[in-house]
């Protein structure tokens, strides 16, 4: 396990895992596409979608075969994803990752926050990194192309692609 380091991400496509990254470091805001739960509520925790291999028809469109199920009523699985205004959502494993990041942001001492593309539209990702400024006593480092201001007392933008920035940023470091 990396010392030192979490994830807090709002992206639901399970890279920062593909990565190598433990999962117990990662704290995915809007939930994974890796994980299901069922739409009708019948009360079965979210269970992991290895097993779904979806086919799919591109030129309509269309997935082909049986859709994922609920291993618990049968009915149909959704993705355990957080959408706008989804009060379906089963919260369980946000919950937990949202415990154990806490957890370590009170183990740390001047935390930085190295934040990649987040913008403004979708702010889930900024408001993160501003409440650890807040809170912790942290800096940001904000690298995204289009908005990358940040006021100077809590940390420094960079407008540049995250390859650039983080290739930089390592051979200052390394």
């Amino acid at each position: 396990m990396l010392h030192g380091l979490a994830v807090f991400t709002s992206n639901v496509d399970g890279q920062f895992q593909r990565a190598g990254l433990d999962d117990a470091l990662i704290h995915e805001c809007h939930g994974s596409l890796h994980w299901l739960q069922c739409l009708r509520g019948c009360g079965q925790a979210p269970w992991p979608a290895d097993d779904v291999q979806p086919d799919i028809d591109e030129a309509e469109c269309r997935w082909r075969g049986e859709l994922p199920a609920c291993p618990g009523c049968g009915g149909l699985a959704r993705p355990n994803l957080l959408m706008f205004g989804d009060w379906g959502w089963i919260s369980g494993r946000y919950d937990a990752q949202a415990h154990r990041l806490n957890r370590w942001l009170e183990r740390v001492e001047r935390p930085v926050v190295i934040e990649v593309g987040a913008g403004t539209a979708i702010p889930s990702v900024r408001m993160f990194g501003q409440q650890v400024v807040a809170g912790y006593g942290g800096h940001i480092v904000r690298i995204n192309p289009r908005e990358p201001d940040v006021a100077t007392a809590f940390g420094v933008g960079l407008a540049c692609g995250a390859v650039e920035a983080l290739t930089a940023l390592e051979s200052k470091l390394g």
